[in-house]
């Protein structure tokens, strides 16, 4: 047995834990464990510094769960969208493949609690019908492994998926969907580095959410997969005295640089059961895009995306930095809020665009610059 498996053995996950480690009320952790079980991990429970904290929300059980029971239990629709068991096929060319139910811990608010605990085994021959899916459907050449966190699995295990899909000649890209660098960074080994580095291009996508995540331990991990040619990006979920702020943001972000991990997206918290007390205002999330952009390295800046309820996929929200537009200029703001004005030329490639029809040009009004307080409006980019 690995260091890493008797780490996850090791885990809080009693109600009589949950009790004497939290001083929890037995009922309270009694309900909470019915209606979503615990997982805490040596190794991650050594980052929480107080009660209440970052680390302390996001996996220790908390009885404003039991307040949000309405709420959908697959908010993103993905059981709608499962041809097959295993596989959620939501884009055109990329298809989601759960191969594991277990995680080296459980976020309190996981969007997949109707999944993520079951203690079932995964087979390949459990895995065929989605092998099969993916297969016949050659549209598909993007495959994601999620789960669960397929990290989860033996070296062995994930190493016969990994040749199973690079066999399929149309997959083009696989990534991981692994949070075990950032809540059990010991399950990153050379060995574990030097067997995916032969099914290249295979892309890593984790998930730190604040910068005490950002450890000796989670730093060695990302690198560790970096030095083998895994590409890291990082998916932060913006969630309320966690990380709703633009400054711990910044932080984050910018030491996730520093340790070769991209941020990649930033999303609101999902609709899902349990949850309701980690959300935000979308507007949090956007006054926290506008303190980053312009004010730290582009390469800081994930892309905010709310998660459609209902299955409607990833959209992409901005501050608005265009002011006015007609056909001969676009009035824009950047950073500053200073405003520019940028010739809107006729394109050649699009004669019937807005730019090359003449019609009467209204004056621009005068911009009035804004405060640094305001709410900026937002569309989609």
């Amino acid at each position: 047995m690995e260091q890493w498996q008797r780490m996850v053995r090791e885990s809080v996950h009693t109600v009589d834990q949950l009790v004497d480690k939290f001083n929890l009320d037995k009922k309270v952790a009694e309900d909470l464990d019915e209606f979503f079980q615990a997982r805490i991990n040596p190794y991650y429970l050594g980052l929480i510094r107080y009660p209440g904290d970052p680390i302390w929300l996001q996996c220790v059980p908390d009885k404003l769960e039991l307040k949000d029971l309405e709420a959908e239990e697959d908010p993103l629709n993905e059981e709608a969208m499962s041809p097959v068991p295993n596989i959620t096929h939501r884009y055109p060319d990329r298809a989601l493949f759960l191969v594991t139910s277990q995680c080296g811990i459980y976020c309190r608010f996981c969007t997949r609690k109707r999944k993520v605990g079951d203690y079932g085994k995964i087979s390949m021959k459990g895995l065929e019908s989605a092998f099969k899916y993916l297969e016949d459907h050659k549209e598909i050449r993007d495959v994601i492994l999620s789960g669960g966190d397929p990290l989860m699995l033996t070296d062995t295990m994930l190493e016969k998926i990994l040749k199973r899909l690079r066999g399929i000649p149309h997959i083009e890209i696989i990534r991981l969907g692994t949070r075990m660098p950032v809540v059990l960074p010991h399950r990153i080994t050379q060995k574990l580095c030097n067997m995916i580095k032969k099914f290249h291009p295979v892309y890593v996508n984790t998930h730190f959410n604040h910068p005490w995540e950002i450890t000796e331990e989670s730093s060695k991990a990302c690198m560790m997969l970096a030095d083998a040619g895994v590409p890291v990006g990082n998916q932060m979920v913006v969630m309320k005295n966690i990380n709703d702020n633009p400054d711990t943001v910044k932080e984050l972000m910018q030491k996730l640089l520093k340790i070769r991990v991209r941020p990649y997206y930033m999303y609101m918290t999902d609709e899902t059961k349990g949850a309701n007390h980690f959300r935000t205002s979308v507007e949090t999330g956007l006054k926290i895009v506008e303190a980053l952009r312009g004010h730290t390295s582009g390469l800081a800046v994930p892309h905010f995306v709310i998660d459609a309820p209902g299955g409607g996929g990833k959209i992409p929200l901005l501050p608005n930095y265009v002011l006015h537009k007609d056909e001969e200029q676009v009035i824009l703001r950047n950073f500053n809020n200073k405003v520019y004005s940028y010739k809107n030329y006729a394109d050649k490639n699009n004669p019937e665009g807005f730019a090359s029809k003449k019609r009467e040009v209204k004056p621009v009004k005068k911009q009035v610059k804004k405060k640094k307080t305001d709410i900026p409006v937002f569309e989609e980019a």
